[in-house]
Parts: structure tokens; C-alpha cells; sequence
């Protein structure tokens, strides 16, 4: 593309400076070396499991339940096919064993794995964040009230689908499961409150450095950075689970930040090349004469466009990504603000992946459910629809 717009080297550039980017390195890819040391100490199973016993208790709103703890979870374990393992290997079969019918135990799951679009280690946060110039914590807040309400939502609106199905908790299908033999059991796990606890230490540090307190200010405690808070988490784990292997440890936490800079970081450059282009060739420019004179066509492109390209390709980051590089810096031109148009096309093209047949985290729930994908997908259609309806309302 930049070859047909007569610029051939500034692909070249564009591709460099996203490449070593100041800030977006450092977050994203301590971030994940976080979530590979969270999985070496096996704190995020603790999590997992000292929330699971609260929904198998909780057999009225199982189904809501656990489609919200899955969303709030998946804001400390920010991968949605990452949660949706660690997740769903435990309270898919919970809810099965308690009688949800396997399809729908496998689309609460997947309902939750987009919690991760309000966690200051998400990749389109730290994105925004830079391209508005505004702090990642800002971003948070100003996004979080909306995606909280849009979730409960989600979670009203799968309720109500479960139960049209006919599809919510059973004691015929847990009684012809235990007759089969073939009803899934929780293995017995014992629980330590301390590595529970590790996981969501970087996610506190985060929201109350940056509240702005005046008790931290007076004791000198500045605002911390995100890729600190998640050295800070890696070190409190490092304690809690009395870690010997220090040199192991350390080693799978620079894998993970390896692994991000392969999967996350290349992505982001890709879509930072391919945005130039399409300023090469004039098609940003047509877009933005488009959306100018209307703010209600930038806001429905800013969400419908994300949502259905993210359920057709199974990335959520793809399409919010190119929307963000090539329109997102222009939103004063059509009355709206980088951070809310920003948030708005990254959070529905999350809701959008929650929903797809093809995403990660659907093929993992499915196959955790002996389910098809489509399937998941069949239950979810509705629900995700109504929650990206509700969050472009309420921003």
C-alpha cells in the first residue's frame, strides 16, 4: 500500500518505531512474563479454585455467576484463551456436574473471557493511553462503569437464553450423568488464601496508587507504573509461594515477556504498517470525509465494526487495532475524544471474540465441554450483541 501511494520507506519506519516503542514494550511484555510466573507458582489456580467452591455452592445464579467471576478474573489473567484454560478446566465441569447442560456450562466461560478490556495490562489500553496521551489508569476508570454494566447484562441476558433452552441447572440430566458414570468431578484441591490473593496484588497496586489519595501522597507514594506493579506481583508470588527455583522462575518470566513481544507486540506493529498504508493510499483520508459530519456513523463503526469483524476472524485485537491506528487520532474531527472512540471500538471488538466460533478461547471452552464451537457460539449470539448494544449507550 505504501508502494501504491508513492511512499515505499515509510512502511519502514512506522514498522521500527512501533517495534521499540517506549511504552507499549515495557507493559505489554511485563504483563504476560507476569502471567507466565502467576502459572509457574500456580497462584492463579489457587484463585480459580477458591472461586469455583463459591458458584458449586450457588446452584439458583449459577450460570450468571459464572460468567461474572470468569469476567473478573480475566481482568488479573488478561489472556481470554489463557482464562479460558485455566478457568474453564475448573468450572466448566462444575457447572456440569451441577446439571447445566454442557453447551451452555462452555458459553457462561466464554461470556466472561472479555473482562480483560478494563485491565491496565491490556494491549489496546496501553495503546490508547499512548495515542491520547493520558495515563493507562485513566483509561481504566473512565471505561470501567460502562463495561461493568454491560457485563451484568451479558450475564441477565445468557441467564434468560439458558432458561428459554431449557438449559440452566438439572437435576434429571446430574442424575442420568451419575447413572452414566460420566457426571465430572472436581478434584479435591486445597486452597492457599495467599496465592489467591497473588494474582490481583499488580491490579491493587494500580487502582489505588493512581485515586489519587491524599493519605499515599503525604507518605510519598507516587503513582506506579504498570510494568512495576507487575515486577511488584512477581515478587510478592515469589514469597507467598516460597519459590526455590528463583533462576526458573525468572527464566519463564522473561519467556512470557519473549512470548508477548512474538504474539502481541507483532501484531501491533503489523497493524501500525498496515495503518500507514492505508494513509498512503488516501483511504483514511476518505474515511474520516465519511464519518466527519456525523458523530452517531463514527460511534456505530467504532463498535459494530470491531464486534462483527472480531466474531468472523476470532481476534478481537485485529480489527480494534487498525480502527485505532487509522481513526481513533482523528476523533475530534467527528465530536468525540481519542479515549472514548479508542475504548469503544477495543472493548466491542472483546465482546465480539467472545462470541466467535473461530476465537482461542471458544475452541477451548468447546473441547473442555466436549462440545462443537458452534455451539458455544449459537448461545452467545444474543447475549454479546445485547452487552455491545448496552456499552455503546452507556459511552
Amino acid at each position: 500500500m505504501c508502494f501504491i501511494g508513492g511512499v515505499m520507506g515509510q512502511f519502514m519506519d512506522s514498522f521500527v518505531k512501533t517495534m521499540i516503542h517506549g511504552s507499549l514494550v515495557p507493559t505489554i511484555c511485563t504483563v504476560m512474563g507476569f502471567a507466565f510466573v502467576m502459572k509457574h507458582t500456580e497462584c492463579d489456580q489457587h484463585l480459580v479454585h477458591a472461586l469455583s467452591g463459591l458458584i458449586s455452592k450457588s446452584h439458583a445464579i449459577i450460570i450468571p455467576l459464572a460468567m461474572l467471576v470468569t469476567w473478573w478474573l480475566n481482568i488479573a489473567v488478561t489472556s481470554a484463551a489463557g482464562a479460558a484454560a485455566a478457568i474453564g478446566s475448573i468450572l466448566i465441569p462444575a457447572l456440569i456436574a451441577a446439571g447445566v447442560h454442557p453447551a451452555m456450562a462452555g458459553a457462561a466461560i466464554l461470556a466472561g473471557t472479555w473482562g480483560s478490556a478494563i485491565s491496565p495490562g491490556n494491549t489496546h489500553v496501553a495503546f490508547i493511553s499512548k495515542m491520547a496521551n493520558v495515563d493507562v489508569m485513566f483509561v481504566v476508570l473512565e471505561t470501567a462503569l460502562p463495561a461493568i454494566i454491560a457485563s451484568l447484562v451479558v450475564a441477565v441476558s445468557l441467564t434468560l437464553v439458558a432458561a428459554f433452552r431449557k438449559e440452566g441447572p438439572s437435576k434429571a440430566r446430574q442424575e442420568a450423568l451419575a447413572e452414566q458414570g460420566t457426571a465430572s468431578i472436581v478434584n479435591k484441591f486445597k486452597v492457599n488464601g495467599l496465592k489467591a490473593m497473588a494474582p490481583i496484588v499488580p491490579l491493587v497496586i494500580l487502582v489505588v496508587t493512581n485515586l489519587n489519595i491524599a493519605a499515599l501522597k503525604d507518605m510519598g507514594i507516587a503513582k506506579v507504573s504498570v510494568p512495576a506493579a507487575m515486577i511488584i506481583g512477581c515478587v510478592v508470588a515469589l514469597i507467598i509461594a516460597r519459590a526455590h527455583a528463583l533462576e526458573e522462575v525468572t527464566k519463564d518470566f522473561f519467556k512470557g515477556m519473549g512470548d508477548a513481544y512474538g504474539s502481541i507486540i507483532g501484531l501491533i506493529i503489523a497493524a501500525a504498517v498496515f495503518t500507514k498504508g492505508m494513509q498512503a493510499m488516501g483511504l483514511t483520508d476518505a474515511l474520516l470525509t465519511y464519518m466527519k459530519d456525523s458523530q452517531s456513523i463514527a460511534k456505530i463503526a467504532g463498535s459494530f465494526g470491531p464486534f462483527i469483524i472480531a466474531i468472523l476472524s476470532g481476534s478481537g485485537d485485529a480489527a480494534a487495532l487498525a480502527f485505532n491506528g487509522a481513526i481513533t487520532p482523528h476523533a475530534a474531527s467527528f465530536g468525540m475524544n481519542m479515549v472514548d472512540l479508542g475504548s469503544l471500538a477495543q472493548i466491542s471488538g472483546a465482546i465480539g471474540r467472545s462470541t466467535s466460533p473461530v476465537a482461542g478461547a471458544a475452541i477451548i471452552c468447546a473441547s473442555l465441554a466436549n462440545v462443537g464451537p458452534m455451539e458455544l457460539a449459537k448461545r452467545n449470539i444474543v447475549p454479546m450483541l445485547v452487552g455491545v448494544i448496552t456499552f455503546l449507550i452507556l459511552f
